[in-house]
């Protein structure tokens, strides 16, 4: 099984406080961020950063479907890492400053994958798609927060 990663930055007009902030917001703001591939989305614990517990079915392909629930930290300063129970996949969210009133938002997702010929397609084609999917959460993230 290789590792297999995919990762998205985008520069968002808007103080780093308040776009972490925005990410952080599980149980208000981030249920406006997640596009169409997002399901069933609920806060079952906590709902702001460090401590939530929230789940949702994310449809990355037409036939692949991951059950998600999602452990809440915030290992450091402008860091969300959010750890899927029912999986190996981990996805870490940054935001740092990138000139003034601007941030840089990346988000990298992080899971074994399969092996054989079935994980050479996984590796060659997941990050592309899981990118997009997660490019337009960030392009909403930009609209919530440059608003």
């Amino acid at each position: 099984m290789a590792q297999v990663e995919a990762t998205t930055e985008r520069i968002i007009q808007a103080d780093p406080e308040a776009v972490f902030d925005a990410l952080a917001d599980y149980s208000g703001t981030r249920a406006k961020l997640l596009p169409e591939h997002f399901s069933e989305y609920e806060v079952r614990e906590g709902g702001d950063g460090e401590g939530t517990l929230v789940h949702w079915k994310l449809q990355a392909t037409s036939k692949r479907v991951r059950d998600c629930l999602l452990e809440v930290t915030e290992p450091t300063d402008g860091q969300l890492v959010e750890k899927d129970r029912n999986s190996s996949m981990v996805t870490t969210w940054t935001v740092t400053p990138a000139g003034e009133g601007q941030s840089r938002a990346v988000v990298s997702t992080v899971w074994n994958g399969a092996g054989g010929i079935g994980g050479f397609f996984e590796k060659t084609f997941a990050p592309k798609g899981l990118g997009r999917i997660y490019d337009a959460v960030l392009a909403k993230l930009a609209t919530e927060v440059e608003k």
